[in-house]
């Protein structure tokens, strides 16, 4: 279950509560994936260059929500204010390689990032899935401009990698897309009645798709839901300045699964590098209860069912008997025979609700640490000294090096607190307390 979110902030900054934007309260099963676009992220100078060094006020935010319920950021591209973020539930961590990401410059012949498109690429359970978000040239007369930096972005993406054969995208953002010929007193007609048919045809990106071929791969929902821009800030009401912009679905998702039925063997089946990924749109919605920009979020929630071509980790990992914060320990693990290990793989140890891959509370080297091997499996250690007195609820992540991703992940297990520090400690508040002067105590009172 993959959730998608495409959402121009225009600047502004993240809102109380996204409950309903994830669909966190639905009754259904969790999502296994969140993909989150964004546009028009505060950009100046000054903050562009803290970004740099520091995760931004919005990758900090998504990141405190959903880790909490068991997602790690796996991967994050900005350029200027473009910014792509995936979150993934840990049980897939494992079987998700090969992370690529790339950005493309269109604005101003291809020198200025303030329009462009940002992509993340990756193998998920061996098939290749690419993102793209991205902010396609505004007003009505661009249309052609905005077709060819799409095209742009499409050919540019890895330009002279090997990429394999079975590549997926999903394709959004605010693409910018407007509603041609129809006057804006019919438009908001149309859209006051619901009768959001009536202006399908002089969709731009719709009319687009008829004509240009390297559309014509991509699927959209149906625009079941109102134009999501322009809207007055804290509102659901349409352009009220002097402007009064004609609303437009300028925020879309699409997707494109490549079809290689015309591949299938002589035998009429399908190797292995030739199957393909079903894709299922389950809803394609818009959220108008949010305010802080001039256009309204969309999320498509979808279903992506596939035969994995990696069924198993490559390397599989657990602590050794009970752990405690009052003594060293060990951690036991296993890879696969293919595995391309490195000296410069090691392994965390993270809280539950780790952000990302460097959110671990220490770690140990696979070969500086290790004090046991053979052909099933070998032994780690790690240094009590680096365990939390506190103890509490913890896993385990194996670090590939040269695949530059977890690539094993253990259950969650408990680690018991470092009884003697926790005692020391209530007994220096206890005499600490007791040998509070009187004087101070009435004060206290008083």
């Amino acid at each position: 279950r993959l959730h998608l979110v495409t959402w121009n902030v225009g600047t502004a900054s993240p809102p109380p509560d996204v409950t309903s934007l994830l669909q966190l309260d639905s009754l259904g099963p969790a999502m296994d994936m969140y993909v989150i676009g964004l546009q028009e992220v505060n950009s100046r100078i000054t903050n562009f260059l803290s970004d740099l060094a520091f995760d931004d006020p919005w990758s900090i935010f998504f990141m405190t929500v959903l880790s909490p319920l068991g997602y790690m950021k796996l991967s994050s591209v900005r350029m200027q204010g473009l910014l792509l973020l995936i979150f993934v539930k840990h049980v897939h961590l494992p079987f998700i390689r090969d992370v690529h990401t790339h950005y493309t410059r269109t604005g101003l012949y291809g020198y200025w990032g303030n329009k462009g498109g940002v992509t993340v690429r990756m193998s998920l359970y061996g098939h290749t899935i690419c993102f793209m978000n991205c902010h396609l040239p505004a007003h009505m007369e661009n249309t052609e401009q905005r077709l060819d930096d799409f095209e742009k972005i499409l050919e540019m993406q890895f330009e002279g990698e090997n990429i394999p054969n079975t590549l997926d995208h999903d394709w959004f953002g605010d693409l910018n897309f407007r509603i041609a010929d129809y006057g804006i007193h019919f438009v908001r007609e149309s859209i006051n009645n619901k009768r959001y048919n009536l202006l399908w045809e002089k969709d731009q990106l719709n009319m687009a798709k008829k004509k240009e071929a390297f559309l014509q791969e991509f699927i959209e929902g149906p625009l079941q839901f109102k134009p999501t821009y322009k809207f007055d800030l804290y509102s659901d009401v349409y352009d009220t300045s002097e402007k009064k912009r004609k609303p437009a679905w300028t925020d879309r998702i699409l997707w494109r699964v490549k079809n290689l039925c015309q591949h299938a063997s002589k035998e009429g089946g399908f190797s292995e590098e030739e199957q393909t990924i079903s894709v299922t749109l389950n809803n394609y919605i818009s959220h108008m209860s949010y305010g802080i920009s001039d256009h309204k979020p969309v999320t498509g929630t979808f279903g992506l069912e596939m035969k994995p071509l990696l069924s198993d980790p490559l390397v599989t990992l657990n602590p050794e008997g009970e752990w405690s914060a009052e003594h060293d320990v060990l951690i036991n693990y296993s890879a696969v025979p293919e595995f391309p290990s490195s000296a410069w793989d090691w392994i965390g140890l993270f809280k539950v609700t780790f952000r990302h891959v460097n959110d671990y509370v220490t770690y140990a080297w696979v070969e500086d640490d290790e004090i046991s091997s053979n052909e099933n499996s070998k032994q780690v250690y790690m240094s009590a000294a680096e365990i939390p007195d506190t103890g509490g609820e913890f896993l385990l992540c194996y670090y590939s090096n040269n695949l530059q991703s977890i690539v094993g992940i253990s259950q969650p297990f408990q680690i018991q607190p470092n009884r003697t520090l926790l005692g020391k400690d209530l007994t220096q508040e206890e005499n600490s307390w007791m040998q509070k002067p009187d004087n101070q105590e009435s004060r206290d009172d008083f």
